[in-house]
């Protein structure tokens, strides 16, 4: 790749802390960003979080840039673009009710048989964000510092996977972060898309850059690797800006 002409990032703890909102180097670096190239942010996250996380923290961006700006919350099932005055959705991949109720189901079941089932959670442990089932082991608005001491290894996470995909054969049940769980419909993970970001815009894979602190194999962010659209790995937002200022300054000096 000569240089890319579309850079996908996932977003917690890449753009930005977990949950938290962008800082105000990597909202400069973005719009410098889209100012030069397509920019994509795929992520578990739901749409809200999208809105407070990032596009509340970018102020004054000109329309233009941010037509540019491609949003695809929840593992891409939903995907949303710049109408000229706000972020709308291109589609949506929402469960039904009976989908939902299944996973939440199963979800709290096979968590509380595991003995998974957090006692004093910060926030809530189970949201079901349209698209997607989310489960939390420590609740939504848990500490960095706790979430990443609870499951090191990842297998408290792959018994609870297996345990629920198990009960949900018509259903895609994934780790997520570092204390979660996804489930969306079958089929549908960052793979998915990115496959869809090449569909809509015309990009090929090859000609994309994704950055993401998960993309060891088992990993969520390990599907965009394995379709082959080139990768850089990050360790939290601070390296994501380094190496960000490293892109924009070679894409500069073309």
């Amino acid at each position: 790749m000569t240089a890319p002409r579309l850079v996908a990032f996932d977003l917690d703890d890449t753009l930005a802390p977990s949950k938290g909102a962008i800082d105000p180097r990597i909202a400069d670096l973005l719009r410098a960003l889209m100012h030069r190239v397509e920019v994509a942010i795929i992520s578990g996250g739901n749409e809200e979080q999208f809105r407070s996380q990032v596009i509340a923290q970018l102020g004054e961006t000109e329309a233009e840039d941010l037509a540019r700006l491609h949003l695809l919350p929840t593992c891409g099932t939903r995907y949303l673009r710049h109408d000229g005055k706000d972020f709308a959705p291109l589609y949506a991949h929402d469960l039904t009710s009976d989908e939902r109720d299944a996973a939440l189901e199963a979800l709290r079941e096979e968590a509380e048989r595991l003995g998974l089932w957090a006692p004093d959670p910060w926030g809530d442990i189970l949201e079901d964000r349209g698209s997607q089932i989310t489960f939390s082991a420590l609740g939504q608005r848990a500490p960095r510092e706790a979430k990443v001491a609870w499951d090191q290894d990842g297998a408290k996470r792959a018994a609870l996977r297996d345990a629920v995909a198990a009960r949900l054969p018509g259903l895609e049940v994934r780790s997520g972060g570092s204390t979660s769980i996804d489930i969306t419909r079958a089929g549908i993970d960052k793979a998915y898309g990115m496959r869809q970001l090449a569909e809509l815009t015309g990009i090929p894979l090859t000609d994309m850059l994704f950055y993401g602190d998960r993309l060891d194999e088992g990993g969520n962010d390990y599907p965009v690797l394995a379709i082959g659209v080139p990768c850089i790995a990050v360790d939290g937002w601070e390296d994501t800006a380094d190496k960000l200022d490293e892109l924009l300054t070679a894409l500069t000096s073309r």
